[in-house]
């Protein structure tokens, strides 16, 4: 078995579980990844070390020879670095941006995270977008955000990895006076003609902006083009009353005055939210944050798609890709 110059723990912890499980279901329910991504980590490891680890049949999965004597070395490194990591991990929180104070998502997985590490510190941080959070994720000032993974510059997603964690159905905040206010819902085609904010010119989210660019291309819908950012909720609402514009939001955008939230139909649009973290990342807290993100999925249903749903090629393909 050649000795590779370096070893991914990450590729060790899938091989490990694997060999617990013998099932790859099961094993990458343990490890909160798709079964697709955890073959290909054991594969990998498979190539590094130029050894079959692992002898695959249709019906079961055993350790071959060499995978037998793997497997106590790799629990002695992951043994290792779990003592590593407990040491160090008191002496720094972790820190998961959640965009802005009014967002849902990010939050409850925050609080479902401490929930589950009670002994850990889980600090929020407000980043306002993924693309501003990016960067400080990969210095290492950050360690976790939440949002479109795929509208990122794929320079920036190739140094981090997500977990899809949620569809939000997306929503306009109209003036409460507008022509639209009075409807329950607002269909797509109603919308043709208005011109809807959607942060162009924000240079922390650029995902939310060409979101709203591909959904509304093709429906007589413009993208209200680049105005100073509004920070606070008086200058918001001060803005919204001087331009009348909608703003495209999602379902769970907290009400302000003298406005309405009012869901998309027909079709219902989706934006795909990622739990998102730089490759490597190694802290003892952030396995409850993956755990929370995949128990609320589950249970909340938040990975269900509605029928008549929208949402770009592009997420599907690099969603499918990642995770």
């Amino acid at each position: 078995m050649p000795t590779p110059a370096h070893l991914d723990p990450r590729l060790l912890r899938a091989f490990v579980t694997v060999a617990e499980e013998l099932h790859f279901t099961r094993a990458a329910a343990r490890l909160y990844v798709a079964q697709q991504a955890l073959s290909r980590d054991v594969r990998r490891l498979e190539r590094e070390l130029g050894a079959e680890l692992l002898v695959r049949t249709t019906r079961q999965v055993a350790l071959s020879a060499d995978g037998e004597r793997l497997l106590p070395h790799a629990r002695r490194v992951l043994a290792a670095q779990d003592d590593l990591l407990a040491a160090f991990g008191q002496a720094r929180p972790l820190l998961v941006d959640l965009n802005s104070p009014g967002l849902v998502t990010g939050r409850r997985v925050l609080h479902r995270a401490r929930e589950l590490a009670p002994d850990c510190e889980l600090m929020a941080r407000y980043e306002s977008g993924l693309t501003g959070a990016a960067a400080e994720l990969l210095a290492g000032r950050l360690d976790a955000s939440f949002g479109r993974f795929a509208g990122l510059d794929p320079a920036l997603r190739a140094g981090l990895e997500h977990q899809l964690v949620r569809y939000e159905p997306m929503a306009l905040v109209l003036p409460e006076d507008h022509r639209l206010a009075s409807l329950e819902a607002v269909p797509l085609d109603a919308l043709a003609g208005e011109t809807v904010y959607a942060g162009a010119g924000n240079p922390r989210t650029p995902e939310w902006t060409d979101l709203a660019h591909r959904l509304f291309d093709g429906r007589g819908i413009e993208v209200a083009p680049p105005a100073p950012l509004a920070v606070g909720v008086e200058e918001f609402e001060r803005l919204m009353a001087k331009t009348g514009n909608p703003v495209l939001a999602v379902t769970d955008f907290p009400a302000l005055p003298r406005t309405v939230v009012r869901p998309l139909v027909d079709p219902v649009p989706l934006s795909p939210v990622s739990l998102v973290w730089r490759s490597g990342l190694a802290h003892p807290a952030f396995d409850a944050v993956r755990r929370a993100a995949a128990e609320l999925a589950v249970e909340q249903g938040w990975l269900r798609r509605p029928e008549r749903a929208w949402i770009p090629a592009i997420d599907d393909s690099v969603n499918s890709v990642h995770h």
